[in-house]
């Protein structure tokens, strides 16, 4: 992709993949050529067995500053038929973002407004500059955050959700960090990087199926009743873990006193 992409896909051989949503001079705020750009991305990291982290960043001073104003406005003259079809395209890019085999880490800096803190919840696990600006501001504009809900109402919760939500309010990074919607608030771009290459470090160290599959098993075992049909769904992925290729290598590595193969310690 050229610099002058919406957003940018850069794919080391290493294995690590960045995201990089690139109108800066709009703070980058979505448009249908973003999200457009993101869908595709999305499904082309999905088909990559190579990639195992990626990151998510906004160039220049922002993550991103939510919906532009030229989309806005003309999604003001659309029928509720065309909105839904605008919705629907920037839902699915959200699922696609959830859906990703690969672990997902958000780096935000600056604003995360709207839709841009709805990218933040669909990912894995997030940093954010301790002075970010996040908020759902779409109560202000007398509309509802509907198509980020689903991500964010798993990061924080239900309770902070129904206030944020309702009321519009803004809050800082480390707030962020207090009710979930990131995991770690840092001081500067150096922290920042930091704690990225100790995610990656951690993530190369697991295996990328066993990755795939513990990120899926959070989403099916949630809010499940603890009953016989959850004791054997359980019992059955453990013991498909245990006989696969991987779980077979990762014993033998443990009992052998060697890396497994998928290591790259």
């Amino acid at each position: 992709m050229s610099d002058e992409s919406p957003v940018i896909l850069d794919a080391s051989p290493g294995g690590v993949a960045a995201v990089t949503l690139n109108r800066p001079e709009k703070h980058n705020a979505f448009n249908g050529d973003v999200v457009a750009a993101l869908d595709d991305i999305f499904e082309t990291l999905h088909a990559n067995e190579q990639v195992r982290v990626v990151f998510i960043r906004g160039a220049g001073k922002s993550f991103s500053a939510g919906a532009d104003l030229d989309w806005m406005k003309a999604a003001a003259d659309y029928t509720e038929s065309e909105n839904r079809n605008d919705a629907m395209a920037l839902a699915r890019m959200l699922k696609k973002l959830h859906d990703l085999p690969q672990f997902t880490v958000a780096m935000v800096q600056g604003a995360a407004m709207g839709g841009g803190a709805g990218l933040v919840a669909a990912c894995d696990a997030a940093i954010a500059m301790k002075d970010a600006k996040l908020r759902f501001s779409e109560v202000r504009l007398g509309l509802t955050p509907a198509t980020i809900s689903p991500y964010v109402v798993k990061a924080i919760g239900p309770r902070w959700a129904k206030a944020l939500f309702a009321t519009g309010e803004g809050f800082d990074g480390n707030f962020a960090e207090q009710i979930g919607l990131v995991q770690y608030a840092v001081e500067n771009e150096e922290e920042m990087e930091a704690i990225a290459e100790h995610l990656t470090q951690l993530i190369f160290d697991a295996a990328p199926g066993a990755v795939a599959d513990a990120k899926k098993l959070v989403d099916d075992v949630l809010d499940r009743e603890i009953d016989h049909d959850l004791l054997s769904d359980t019992a059955h992925r453990i013991a498909h873990r245990r006989a696969s290729e991987e779980g077979r290598e990762g014993l033998s590595a443990f009992l052998e006193k060697r890396k497994p193969r998928w290591s790259n310690g």
